[in-house]
């Protein structure tokens, strides 16, 4: 289930403002999307990633600049309204019939159950589906039509950690583009090539990896804490902007030390012994203690909020819920649903901040 033509670019954005009501939110975004493209989209809750999404796919018209598609572009977009569209009443083998057209039962059937619908859940209807399985069944749909350009918005949020993994074994075999906002920091790694930064209105190319971005969200943290403490002192927006990537500081650590160390010594250093070996352990987990106890409180963290999802949608796939008398209790259920998806997403933001910091110190002992 390959795109079957594809001409680059497949998207372009060039100059252009993004935002509501003719109020950008960004500014200058040039974006271009190739057949090759894989790009990651990074940036802080609400900084502006899911705008950037909407206005590539065409759902936002841009407000200055130019936005051009090619006639050979066929785009699979994937956000949560995708999931909440989905026909209530007909079930996953209705629906992928009607895009399939004569192909047999056989076909679909063996189609969904690569993404695990097989037996009774194929005849179900998907109003009696968990979150998880709605964001399985839309991304079985969007796949089994070929798209060229994969836009995936936060597409792993419901998914458990095996069809995470099947997602990004899947998205590493896709010959077209994919354009990825994502908290799962693995996925990123495993599928994306090139990194954008979505940060104070501006979309810049991200010079590092991940492990960079959980620095420099670090980074920002300390910034953020620190003009809270003093709201007098200002940054300037080259201050804000600054980065070095690794492989930078990589260069400059060892040109310093081809610069400083003696001519003719060895910097191998000697080999320590079995106490202070000992010694060197108990200190590093001291050291490194207070971070994985922060790691652990935020998969703990975690573990709880997915299963009060898992409990909240069980109850939103009850049907009576959505009779006119019972749309009050909806509504609670929706905003206790929605105050938990931002809960997960904060923790996730705190796991990738520990987690990059757990690596830094043990880098130093290494």
């Amino acid at each position: 289930y390959e795109p079957e033509n594809m001409s680059s670019p497949l998207i372009e954005m060039t100059h252009a403002d993004i935002g509501y009501s003719e109020i950008p939110l960004l500014h200058n975004a040039n974006v271009q999307v190739t057949p090759d493209t894989r790009l990651g989209l990074l940036g802080m809750n609400g900084a502006g990633k899911s705008t950037l999404i909407k206005a590539l796919v065409g759902e936002l018209g841009i407000l200055t600049g130019t936005y051009r598609v090619s006639d050979t572009l066929k785009l699979g977009y994937f956000n949560q309204h995708q999931m909440d569209a989905l026909d209530a009443v007909a079930t996953p083998l209705q629906m992928l019939r009607r895009l399939a057209g004569k192909t047999s039962d056989a076909e679909l059937r063996s189609f969904l159950g690569s993404f695990d619908f097989r037996g009774d859940r194929i005849d179900t209807p998907s109003e009696l589906f968990s979150g998880g399985e709605r964001a399985r069944l839309t991304l079985a749909l969007i796949v089994w039509q070929r798209p060229n350009v994969l836009v995936l918005d936060e597409p792993t949020n419901h998914l458990d950690l095996q069809m995470r993994q099947a997602l990004t074994i899947a998205l590493q075999g896709f010959e077209g583009a994919v354009v990825l906002v994502s908290h799962d920091r693995e996925l990123i790694a495993n599928v994306c090539n090139e990194l954008y930064l979505v940060h104070d209105g501006q979309i810049d190319e991200f010079d590092g990896d991940i492990s960079d971005y959980g620095k420099w969200l670090a980074e920002k943290r300390k910034q953020e804490s620190a003009q809270d403490k003093n709201p007098g002192k200002k940054k300037s927006k080259k201050e804000s902007k600054k980065f070095v990537s690794r492989e930078t500081r990589d260069l400059q650590s060892e040109s310093q030390s081809a610069t400083t160390a003696p001519k003719g010594k060895a910097d191998a250093k000697p080999a320590l012994s079995k106490d202070e070996q000992r010694k060197l352990a108990a200190e590093q987990r001291k050291l490194t203690a207070p971070v994985r106890r922060e790691i652990e409180t935020a998969e703990k963290n975690l573990a709880k909020i997915e299963k009060s999802l898992s409990v909240l949608e069980d109850k939103l796939a009850d049907t009576e819920l959505y009779e006119e008398s019972q749309k009050a209790d909806l509504l609670v259920l929706l905003d206790e649903q929605s105050a938990l998806q931002q809960q997960h997403s904060d923790n996730e933001e705190t796991l990738l901040l520990s987690m990059t910091t757990l690596e830094e110190l043990e880098a130093n002992f290494e």
